[in-house]
């Protein structure tokens, strides 16, 4: 074999090394990409069900019912509403009629199964994908605690 074509073919070994290491970085990173649905987006029907998603939006108020470690609220995006259950310990910032993001699985359409809740961590910041649902929804006032009157008086 000439010294031109083991050249060639350690070239092409090492390309072929390159992509599949690049080919499973990709697949580890797609494993732990977690998208975003407002409960507008999960009453649509455009978020998959029995997959990874984070949904969130404003606690209503009186929606949290309590059982043990089970938790049951209501979050909501001022337009559309939808039921999130959640097993463990609430963060200590969660209080109804503030922004949430919670994560877990749709397990069907308008039940929500929380693994993990967050909330904010003081008076003037929301999630920013909640902000912008809530913006989406046209329900976007300059201050919090005018968002908060909308879902109060149920607007």
């Amino acid at each position: 074999m000439k010294r031109k074509f083991q050249r060639l073919y350690m070239i092409l070994g090492g390309l072929i090394a390159v992509a599949l290491g690049v080919a499973m970085m990709l697949l580890a990173f797609e494993d732990s990409v977690v998208f975003f649905y407002s409960p507008s987006d999960i009453k649509e029907g455009q978020s998959p069900i029995n997959q990874r998603i984070r949904v969130g939006g404003l606690v209503e108020i009186d929606s949290v019912q309590k059982k043990d470690t089970q938790v049951i609220f209501i979050v909501t995006d001022t337009v559309e509403r939808l039921e999130v259950t959640f097993n463990g310990i609430l963060p200590d910032l969660f209080r109804e009629g503030q922004g949430i993001i919670a994560e877990g699985k749709l397990i069907k359409t308008g039940e929500f199964q929380a693994y993990e809740v967050l909330a904010k961590h003081d008076e003037n910041y929301m999630p920013p994908e909640v902000a912008a649902a809530i913006k989406e929804a046209g329900q976007w006032k300059d201050t919090q605690s005018e968002v908060l009157e909308i879902v109060v008086e149920g607007k």
